[in-house]
């Protein structure tokens, strides 16, 4: 739903991990669950991925004993290099949006470059706020499974 007042949001983080498991991290349920729509006070309870052009997802975190869905459909897939997804939480709008994922290998890990289009005015200082607190908690966890490698 693209209107002329909607915001891009893009960030840029550098992963210490190879740009193929910095981009598994998205589609693998037992390590998105992880990190992906989590926070410190809500726990992933249900994590079901069809990673397929044509899939979906759904990520339902549990906040003060409701749980709240995450959901997209897989627009492009090109691992390790670039993930495109729809994306909404239709708990809190209808609107669905498209992010964008693009890894660039690097010599000692990965650059990932988060493009979330279409996100509305009022939601886009948030969503850059949240996506942050996101790849933090990514590269956390990619780091976390690297010492247990």
């Amino acid at each position: 739903m693209k209107t002329e007042t909607s915001r891009t949001v893009q960030l840029t983080r550098r992963f210490n991990a190879s740009a193929e498991r910095v981009f598994d991290a998205w589609i693998t349920p037992a390590t998105a669950s992880q990190w992906l729509f989590t926070t410190p006070t809500s726990k992933i309870v249900r994590a079901e991925v069809d990673a397929r052009v044509g899939g979906s997802f759904v990520f339902a975190d549990r906040r003060e004993n409701e749980d709240v869905e995450h959901v997209g459909n897989y627009l492009e897939i090109d691992r390790p290099r670039r993930l495109v997804f729809t994306f909404g939480v239709p708990k809190y709008s209808p609107v669905m949006t498209t992010v964008t994922l693009d890894i660039r290998p690097l010599a000692d890990g990965c650059e990932l470059t988060l493009t979330h289009v279409d996100v509305l005015p009022e939601w886009a200082d948030r969503t850059a706020e949240g996506w942050g607190k996101l790849l933090t908690a990514l590269g956390a966890t990619l780091d976390e499974a690297a010492l247990t490698d």
